[in-house]
Parts: C-alpha cells; structure tokens; sequence
C-alpha cells in the first residue's frame, strides 16, 4: 500500500507501529514490508529498508504488531490535516496575489497626442493605480484601436472595454434627459462652469440612462463660438449661411436661420477651404487643432449655443467586483483629477487657439452686444420647450433636468 500527500514537517521519530511511514520534506510514503510492519521515519528511505529487513529478522516484527494500531492512525490524521492546511493556504496566498490585481481596459477616440490621453488619462490611470498600492492597473487604448468613439458607452456596459472616454451626443437618443446639457440657450463662460454644471447636474438627477455602468466623471468641452469666412455680427448676418455641424447643433443653426451642413470636423478644413462651407461652429480649440483659423477669417462669440459633454465611465459588475477601499481610493482620484485637470482641460486648449488665431493668424474676434445676444436665445427657446415636451412624453424629467442646467449655470457663472 501506498500514500502521498503534502506536508511541511520532517518526521525523524521511530514509531514502533504495524508498518512504516517513510517521510520525506513535503511528501508522505507508507510502504509495507515483508513482515506487514511499517515505521515514521526520515527521508532517508534506503536506510530505512535495509534496517526494517534487520529489524524483522530478529523475530520483533510480533511485539510491534501488538502495540497501540492507534497511535498510527493518530499520526497520520495528524500529519494530513497539517497537509491539507497548509496546502490550502498556499493556494490562497496564491489566488490572492492573483486576484489582488485587477488590469483594467480602457478606450477612447481621442489620438494618443491629445491633451485628453497626455494629461488626463495617462496620469490619472497612474494616480489610481498608486492610490490602490498597485492593485488596479487602468490600461488606456486610444485612437478607437478598441473600440469606435459612437459605441464606447455601449462596449463598456457589454465588457468589451472595462472603461471607456468618449462623448454622450454620439450616440444620440441613448441619453434623452442628458440632452438637456448641450441645448443652445444657457450660457456658458468657460469649459470649467459647463463642466462643473454638467458633473454636478448628472448626480443630482441621475437619470436611469446612465446607472447601467459607474460614472468616474463628466467634463465638456465649454462653448462653441461661430469662424467664418464673412462677419456675422447679427442675427441677420446668418441668414442662409452654410455652416459645418452635426446633431443639436444642426437643429440649433436652422432655428437661427442658417444653412446647416453636415460633415464631420475631420472634413470641415478642406470645405472650408473650396468654400463648400462658409463656416463652422464648434469649440475655439478647433481653430488651431484642426486648423480652422487658416480658412477662416472671423470668429464671432457664441457661448450659449454650443456645448459637449464627455463621460469617462466604467462597467458596473468589474467596479462592483473591486474592494470598498479601493473604490474609495478611487473616488478620491477622481475627485482630484476632475477639479484639477478635466473640469478645466479645454480652457487651455482654447485659450492658446484663442491666441495662436487672434495674435499669429489675424483672425477679427466679433462679440455680441447684450442686446443681440438675448435676440438669439429668444430665437433658440423653442428647442428648449420643444425637449421638455419630448421628455414628457416619454415620462422623463425634462424639465426638472432644464432647471437645473440654467440654476447650476448662473451659480457657476458668478464664480
């Protein structure tokens, strides 16, 4: 007969049993011998052979036989129980270490050169991962190389991506309440208060829309402003003039009169360029991103007919799988980075095309008059009413998440 199993002592005491246990560091063997004796010894099997043929051949193998049977079957419970333990906290130190770190994937479209990838996500990824001594590990996979910017929020709810950066307006109709964000009509001085209003907006009416996956946080891209090609210092300036946009802002330029095109902002410098276009709407960014200022002539201040709203956000199951100290962790390092680098980011990149458009491409900078400004937001009003109407429809709180868009902004504003 025959036994194995692992143990971490060395036992090196004779037992005069009815057989013998041969012991070695981390193994046990029971062997029996000619005479049906077996003894607990060391490892030291050779040895423990040629004395056992000794042994019984002096006629001792009946006295061993009638000692305590017991104290054999005592030792080897004692001895497996000692193996079973400690092979079970071997196995769960390893699986700890294992399962101690969680490596998260996380996509977005933005190029691996941007602002968002270089000084958002590449560090606040880092930041979390010492924040939780190493036990969450944020990979990021930018420029789409994962997934398309339109079915981020969907890819990351489905576990195709733990984690994903992308825009709510992609995906138009998926987040009807959130809409409320980016309507033409509400002021906005800069990306800090649109990002502000946006973050705190979302958590206070946590629409339904997005409690299918954790949100990290939500920033924009602040206002847009109109570059043109002829200046448009009034309401009817606009009259009829092809301008690039997409979605809301469409909507929003043929309420006021204009001649919306679509095209993505990829295309909007070569359009611009034939004259396809005589302009564009969008964030001042994009005049030195996309190099809009050198088809462009005049930018004409807007701050209330343009907004975008990001998410960064993550699969509900894969957050909830993570410790509450971790979580907490987290949470934390969130809470930095969108105060110190997100709420904040496209102020920076505006704020040089601002400069690099005005000072180095000569681009003429049009502000409206208070007057002419109120002119056009009285003319994009029926947008507004026309979402409550839909969220009422639908049983949504449009107007709860209207009001609190205008009361956040005028609070954010004076700041």
């Amino acid at each position: 007969m025959r036994f194995t199993g692992h143990s971490l002592v060395d036992v090196s005491v004779v037992y005069p049993l009815s057989g013998i246990a041969l012991i070695t560091k981390g193994f046990i063997d029971l062997e029996l011998n000619s005479c049906g004796s077996f003894f607990v010894l060391s490892n030291k099997k050779k040895e423990v052979k040629e004395g056992l043929k000794e042994f019984c051949c002096k006629n001792r193998c009946r006295e061993l036989v009638r000692m305590n049977k017991k104290l054999l079957f005592i030792s080897l419970v004692l001895l497996m129980v000692v193996a079973v333990t400690a092979c079970s906290s071997t196995t769960s130190t390893d699986q700890g270490k294992i399962q101690g770190t969680v490596e998260l994937k996380l996509a977005h479209f933005f190029p691996s050169t941007h602002p968002a990838e270089t000084q958002l996500i590449k560090p606040w990824a880092k930041a979390i991962e010492e924040a939780t001594n190493g036990q969450v590990i944020v990979t990021s996979y930018p420029g789409e190389t994962l997934l398309k910017a339109d079915g981020i929020y969907d890819g990351v709810v489905s576990s195709i991506a733990d984690m994903g950066l992308s825009c709510f307006s992609y995906t138009r109709g998926r987040f009807p309440v959130l809409e409320a964000f980016e309507l033409p009509g509400v002021t906005y001085n800069n990306s800090k208060v649109a990002s502000q209003v946006a973050w705190e907006g979302v958590k206070q009416i946590n629409p339904k829309e997005v409690q299918d996956t954790k949100l990290m946080m939500v920033f924009t891209t602040g206002p847009g402003d109109l570059f043109t090609k002829v200046p448009v210092q009034s309401l009817q300036d606009l009259q009829g003039l092809d301008i690039r946009a997409t979605g809301l802002s469409a909507n929003t330029l043929k309420t006021l009169g204009a001649n919306p095109v679509a095209m993505p902002q990829s295309e909007a410098y070569e359009a611009l360029s034939k004259g396809v276009v005589k302009g564009n709407l969008g964030p001042v960014e994009v005049l030195q991103g996309w190099k809009n200022a050198e088809v462009t002539e005049y930018l004409t201040r807007t701050p209330f007919l343009y907004n975008t709203l990001f998410f960064i956000t993550m699969n509900l199951d894969k957050w909830n799988s993570l410790s509450p100290e971790n979580q907490k962790a987290i949470e934390d390092v969130n809470k930095k980075y969108f105060e110190e680098v997100a709420m904040g980011l496209w102020d920076k990149q505006n704020e040089d095309a601002l400069k690099y458009a005005v000072q180095e491409k000569g681009m003429k900078e049009i502000k409206l008059s208070e007057e002419e400004a109120n002119k056009w937001i009285a003319a994009v009003k029926p947008i507004q009413d026309e979402f409550v109407a839909s969220m009422n429809q639908k049983g949504l709180p449009g107007q709860q998440a209207l009001d609190t868009v205008k009361a956040l902004a005028e609070k954010y504003n004076k700041e």
